[in-house]
């Protein structure tokens, strides 16, 4: 019996032990719905599951039994790559936040929310009837580039370190942000189909998908927000090469996309390029 229970016991220890040695980056598909870091979350209880963990606390800040962030938070009505670090990886998150992103962005006109997307309270109602495919690719224009941009006031931004939107959701006054710098690098119309219309956009970090749409809608002398939200890439990772989906949260799955992450001697960790295609 008890050579039975250690020859059981040691499989687990040993993916435990794998699952902990892990140092990288790798993406995983985010579902509307949830919060970014409540996916997290989920992902880090699943695998400890799996590692042979017995009622995980992902939740839980210190000692925890697995390192592991997110880079880029997804709002909760979004979809799409959501770029994860474990281990080591977690130091290369910042770069993340940084790099160029792509999403689709549906947007509905002639209806404002309270927070710019679908899950807000409409604040505002304007005619559209007006507007035309051309109107919207001569406006996009002026949002192509080096552009200055006021986050939303519902957003992962803090005061005083707390969350606007918790602040907000708590009854507290905010005060918007100053308009800051971001970078556009790509904007396409790619549908139109009054009210609504669907934007291809490549963009550097900090940049916010809400506010242009709602941006949008002004510049057309009409308002907008944002209906549907899905971020295909960021940084390498893609959502059609590399995310990962919920049945793929396996250490098996991950260990096969992983980024590895090597610490050289002064302590910066780096993700070693993947290899060129051929």
């Amino acid at each position: 019996m008890a050579g039975n229970i250690h020859n059981t016991a040691a499989p687990i220890a040993s993916s435990l032990s794998k699952l902990q040695s892990l140092n990288g980056l790798f993406a995983i598909y985010k579902k509307q719905g949830p919060t970014s870091a409540d996916v997290l979350n989920t992902l880090k209880e699943v695998l400890l599951k799996e590692a042979g963990v017995k009622n995980p606390n992902p939740r839980k800040r210190k000692k925890q039994s697995l390192k592991m962030g997110h880079g880029g938070t997804l709002d909760s009505a979004a979809s799409g790559v959501l770029v994860v670090g474990v281990g080591n990886g977690t130091k290369m998150l910042s770069t993340m936040l940084a790099g160029s992103k792509k999403y689709v962005a549906v947007g509905e006109l002639g209806k404002a929310t309270d927070n710019l997307d679908a899950t807000g309270s409409v604040v505002l109602e304007k005619d559209f009837e007006h507007i035309t495919r051309l109107d919207i690719e001569d406006k996009l224009k002026a949002f192509t580039g080096d552009i200055m941009q006021v986050p939303p006031l519902y957003s992962a931004l803090k005061k005083d370190g707390q969350r606007l939107s918790v602040l907000l959701m708590k009854g507290h006054k905010v005060e918007a942000k100053p308009a800051r710098p971001v970078t556009v690098y790509n904007l396409t119309l790619q549908e139109f189909k009054p009210p609504l219309f669907t934007l291809d956009i490549e963009c550097g970090g900090g940049f916010y998908v809400r506010s242009l749409v709602d941006d949008l809608g002004k510049a057309l002398s009409s308002c907008a927000h944002v209906k549907e939200l899905i971020r295909t890439k960021q940084g390498q990772f893609t959502l059609e090469e590399h995310a990962l989906h919920e049945e793929q949260w396996t250490l098996e799955h991950v260990l096969r996309s992983l980024q590895p992450c090597s610490e050289p001697e002064q302590g910066v960790c780096r993700v070693d390029p993947p290899e060129a295609d051929t």
